[in-house]
This record gives C-alpha cells, structure tokens and sequence, in this order.
C-alpha cells in the first residue's frame, strides 16, 4: 500500500476493524518513511460469470441500470433502488462465494423488486425471465395474486 502522502511503497498496519455491517475492514495504517497516518478499507471482491463464460467485477451501478428500466414511469426513486441493489449484494455476499453467475445476481433481484413494485417486477421478470406467451403473464400474474391473498388472509 503506497503511502498517499510521500508515495513510499510500503506502510504498516496499526489497527484492524471489521465495519459494522461486517462487509469490510477498515485498517489504519502509518508509514515509515514520513511517519503519516492514513485509513484504508478492505472489501472482499466477487466476480460475476457472465452467460458467455467472461467475468467482471460485481456492480451495483449495473443492477441500478438494469431496474431502472423497469421502473419507468412507477413511483420508484433513485434511493428505492440504491436500497434495492444494496440488497441484492447483501444477499449475493451472505452466500459466501467469490464467484456468481450472472442468473443467480438476476434471480437476487427479483423478490426485493417484487417488494418494491409489481409492475417492474413484471417488467423485469419478463425479460429476465424470457416470457414469450400471454400464458407466461398470466401465470405470474395468478401467482402474485395468489401470494397477496395469502400475505392479507388472517392466520389461524
């Protein structure tokens, strides 16, 4: 780690801290030559499998990019969906793994979306999901129905 000071190549780590949502580590560090001191955070990195076998670096701006179509003209602000992509890394990180295909980020995205607003979720769904009948519609449909029936049904 270069020292952002006297730019000399190394420095040493006084202290280590997890954040508190446990997602990153926060060092202080100092450096030998010009004895500054200066935080740097550690966050471990998952690479995204692309359909065509190419990985890339997980972004929550390409998850934002991506729902932001669907939620043309739906009372969705820029802060529902910086929520809902921070969810989606959320979910992907508590798997554990360094490495996620790209339908599983697309699957991740799905139920929060669904929360967030049905109609992009269908949206999303549909071209996500490659629908190509009325029937495909209909039977999300019948099932969103179904599941709002049952989230509104008194339990026994």
């Amino acid at each position: 780690m270069h020292c952002p000071f006297c730019r000399h190549a190394d420095s040493r780590v006084i202290d280590s801290r997890a954040t508190e949502d446990g997602s990153s580590i926060r060092r202080r560090r100092e450096c030998p030559e010009c004895g500054s001191r200066f935080s740097t955070s550690e966050t471990a990195s998952i690479a995204v499998v692309k359909r065509g076998g190419t990985t890339e670096p997980f972004s929550r701006e390409k998850i934002v990019n991506g729902v932001r179509k669907a939620c043309q003209g739906r009372p969705v602000t820029e802060s529902d969906l910086a929520m809902l992509a921070q969810t989606v890394e959320e979910t992907i990180r508590a798997t554990g793994v360094a490495q996620v295909e790209a339908k599983e980020v697309g699957l991740a995205i799905l139920e929060p979306l669904r929360k967030l607003d049905e109609v992009a979720f269908m949206r999303f769904a549909s071209v996500y999901q490659e629908w190509e009948t009325l029937e495909d519609f209909e039977a999300a449909i019948s099932l969103l129905k179904l599941e709002r029936e049952n989230q509104t049904s008194p339990s026994n």
